[in-house]
């Protein structure tokens, strides 16, 4: 699962290259459904390097 920490501006980037539609953008942050693999795609997208995930560690 992923996990975005205090820098995450909420601009949707993530949920829009998540190749599984895993993530939904909410007011209070990013929510990851089951869907999700840890592929990292969003983790490195993330200009902010907000994301984390279990897979990449980071």
């Amino acid at each position: 699962m992923i996990e975005a920490d205090g820098k995450c501006l909420r601009c949707g980037g993530c949920v829009s290259v998540c190749p599984l539609d895993a993530l939904t953008l909410t007011e209070s942050g990013i929510v990851c459904s089951d869907k999700c693999t840890d592929c990292g795609i969003c983790a490195e997208f993330c200009p902010l390097s907000a994301i984390k995930t279990e897979k990449v560690g980071e």
